[in-house]
Parts: structure tokens; C-alpha cells; sequence
């Protein structure tokens, strides 16, 4: 699955978290600083901040962008000299342009919060009276939140079609591994469907998983420095009564709770599942015999093997009963937790409509990054037994020192292009 697509997975991915962490780190402790050298100084810390699509193009952001690039090159530039790899343009390259495009849309996101608090301040003038406007100066300041939105938007269906395209990269060349090791695996039951169907799968769930977790790491990191800003405006919690970093402190609990609380509801599901899955291979394994062989798919047989496939199911839909009571009812809570938290500071008279609705914002953010298992967790269940299938599949191919297979696999797609 991995090493069709990615040169030596194992190094691979270590290396990229080292790095990245590496990049991470020195952005924070002096590279942020190092761009006022090239003339694109970070902001100042007393500065106003800037609303609308303006912030994206500023002397910081531009600074970052140049950062990222420099960083990408260099990881490109080494693994392209350490090990090539025919697909290393789309493992490397294409996914630093996919995460460049998931950390933009992210930051549309901090902008569109940093416009509320000011629109809604304004627009609760508007509403007590106290303010004065015109048509023209309320226009303008939903001009903002426009530009922003129809950035965020094109840049988003771009990502998209990018995602799509990587995703079928990494399934053509796991396919094309495969196929090349056919004479081996052919025997192996299911195997056409394992080629064919689970690989297909195993990418589509990629595509819809492996972007929503990235978002929810990004848009983690994003946020959380807004949302300890945007405390400022809270005193204490209910219940708990005042504790450092009010805001922090119940997201992290809250989704700690959730997220433990539908684990353990889902223990089950992904060995269901899996069962689920052998016993639809023999029925449909059962049925592709009886197109070539009379006496195969016969009455008894095939009401037996569905007899499995319909005690499977039904097993697998009652344990799924308790784990979406679990699930659901956690999921209808959150819609008002933060307005639960806010609670005595909008009683006491601490909080303006435009600060509570970047404090919503900012806390939903935070908390919809921190409960990406729970959203997730059926897609992940899934996954699992795919990834299980296709791991059973590969083990076949263990048999021979896996070196010398990929040597032989990459000379060979090496004089093609694959892109």
C-alpha cells in the first residue's frame, strides 16, 4: 500500500514528522523574525489587526509562503537524491501543494473570525441605536466577509480536484504493484476483489479521512492561540467557578470526554466489520464460481453462505444502536455546550455580540479539530478493515526479502512516467 507510492515508507514518514517539526520550531523560535532580513517583517505585537482578504496577501503571510516553499524544496531535494522514486512528484511534491492549500483555507477561516468581532460589534450599534452608519459603510463591511468566502471557496474546490487526482496517483500505483507481482497472489482467495475493490476503497476513504485530519491538526493549531486570546473576555466557568485558560481547559475536557466515550462504544465494530467482510468474499467468491460451473452456487450453498452475511449484518446493526446513542446524543450536546460555558460571563454583562460570536466561532473550531475521532469514527472503522484485508494480501509478498521486490518494481516503472 505504501511503498508503490512513497520511497522507503518507514524513513520516509519519520523523516517528514522530524522535519517538519524541525520547520515548526525554528518558525517560532527566530525564523518568523528572519523575514524582516528580506524586508517582510512579522507583524508588530501592538498592531491592529487586518480585516479581510488583505491579511492574506501581508508582509508576514508572503514571508510564510516563501518559509513553506524553501522547506519543500529542500525534503524534495534530499529523498530525490537518497532514494528516487517514480512517484515522488506526487508523494512529495503534490502533497506539500495539498497541505498548502488545507493551511490556507484554514487561516480564510482566522480571518473570517477575526471580521466578526468588529461587523458585530458595529451591527449591535446598529440595533441599540447607539451607532450611526450608511448603506454604503454596512455594504462594505460585508464586502470583507464576501472576498474571503469567494477566496476560501475556489481555493477549496482547487484543493479538492488536486486531492482526487493524488488519490487516484496512490491507487495506480498501488494496482500497478500488485499487477506486477500477480503470478503470486493470484491464488490467494479474493484476490481480484483485492486489487480491484480494496484498493478502490482504500483511496476513497484516504481522500475523505486523510484531508479532514490534516484540516483538524491545522485548524487545531490555527485556533488555539485565537481562542486564548479571546479568553480574555471570560472570568469563570459554570460550576467549576475561575480556572487559567477557561476556554482551553473545557474544550480539552469536553472533547476528551466525547472522544473516550465513543471509543469505547466502538470497540467492537472494526472486528465486525472485518468479519463482515470475509463472509461477503465467500458468498460473492461462491456466486463468480457458479457463472463458469454448474455444480457450484447451488440453492443450499448460497442460502447458507447468506444466512452468514445476514447474521453478520444484524450483529454488526445492534452493536451499532448503543454506539450511535453515544455518538448522537454527545453530538447534539456540543450545539450548546459554549453557550453553557459563556453563561455567567453574558449574565454579568462581559461579553459584546461581535466578541461572542468570535468566541463561539473560535471554540466550535477548536473542539470540532479535537473530536475528529468521534466524527470520524465509522470512516475509521472502515478503513481498518480494509487496511486489514490489504495487509493479509501483502503478507503473501513478505515471503520474499521485500527489498529486492521493490528494486525490481522501481527499475521497471522507472523508465516510465507515471504521472
Amino acid at each position: 500500500m505504501f511503498v508503490s507510492f512513497f520511497p522507503q515508507p518507514k524513513l520516509f514518514f519519520s523523516s517528514a514528522a522530524i522535519w517538519s517539526l524541525a520547520a515548526i520550531l525554528f518558525w517560532f523560535f527566530g525564523g518568523e523574525q528572519l523575514g524582516a532580513v528580506f524586508g517582510l517583517p512579522a507583524a508588530a505585537a501592538d498592531a491592529p489587526p487586518i480585516i479581510g482578504i488583505a491579511v492574506l496577501v501581508s508582509k508576514p503571510f508572503l514571508w510564510f509562503y516563501i518559509y513553506f516553499v524553501a522547506c519543500v524544496a529542500i525534503f524534495y531535494a534530499f529523498w530525490s537524491w537518497y532514494s528516487p522514486h517514480p512517484w515522488q512528484r506526487w508523494s512529495i511534491l503534490m502533497t506539500a501543494v495539498i497541505l498548502f492549500f488545507i493551511y490556507f483555507n484554514v487561516q480564510v477561516s482566522v480571518a473570517v473570525n477575526a471580521w466578526y468581532g468588529p461587523f458585530f460589534d458595529y451591527v449591535q450599534g446598529l440595533m441599540s441605536g447607539t451607532g450611526k452608519s450608511t448603506n454604503g459603510e454596512f455594504y462594505t463591511g460585508l464586502a470583507d466577509f464576501s472576498w474571503l468566502a469567494l477566496v476560501g471557496m475556489n481555493v477549496q474546490v482547487v484543493n479538492a480536484f488536486i486531492v482526487s487526482h493524488w488519490i487516484f496517483r496512490w491507487r495506480t500505483a498501488m494496482n500497478n504493484y500488485f499487477i506486477e507481482n500477480w503470478s503470486r497472489l493470484r491464488h490467494i482467495e479474493g484476490a481480484s476483489q483485492r486489487i480491484q475493490e480494496d484498493t478502490m476503497r482504500f483511496s476513497q476513504i484516504m481522500e475523505d479521512l486523510g484531508s479532514s485530519f490534516v484540516q483538524s491538526i491545522m485548524t487545531l493549531m490555527a485556533f488555539l492561540p485565537v481562542m486564548i486570546q479571546l479568553q480574555a473576555h471570560i472570568s469563570e466557568l459554570p460550576i467549576v467557578g475561575a480556572v487559567p485558560q477557561p476556554l482551553v481547559v473545557a474544550a480539552l475536557a469536553w472533547c476528551l470526554f466525547g472522544t473516550i466515550s465513543v471509543m469505547i462504544a466502538g470497540l467492537k465494530l472494526p472486528g465486525l466489520q472485518f468479519r463482515n467482510q470475509r463472509v461477503e468474499a465467500a458468498y460473492r467468491k461462491e456466486l463468480v464460481y457458479g457463472e463458469d460451473h454448474a455444480d457450484r452456487a447451488q440453492p443450499a450453498t448460497t442460502a447458507e453462505l447468506f444466512a452468514n452475511v445476514r447474521h453478520n449484518y444484524f450483529r454488526l446493526y445492534f452493536h451499532y444502536i448503543y454506539f450511535n446513542v453515544v455518538r448522537y446524543t454527545y453530538l447534539q450536546a456540543d450545539n450548546i455546550f459554549s453557550l453553557l460555558i459563556l453563561g455567567p460571563s453574558l449574565v454579568a454583562h462581559k461579553i459584546t455580540f461581535g466578541a461572542l460570536n468570535q468566541i463561539s466561532n473560535a471554540f466550535g473550531k477548536v473542539t470540532g479539530s479535537l473530536q475528529f475521532l468521534l466524527t470520524s469514527w465509522s470512516t475509521i472503522v472502515e478503513l481498518q478493515s480494509v487496511h486489514k484485508r490489504l495487509r493479509a494480501f501483502e503478507a503473501t509478498l513478505l515471503g520474499e526479502p521485500l527489498p529486492d521486490i521493490d528494486q525490481r518494481y522501481l527499475a521497471r516503472q522507472g523508465a516510465e512516467d507515471p504521472a
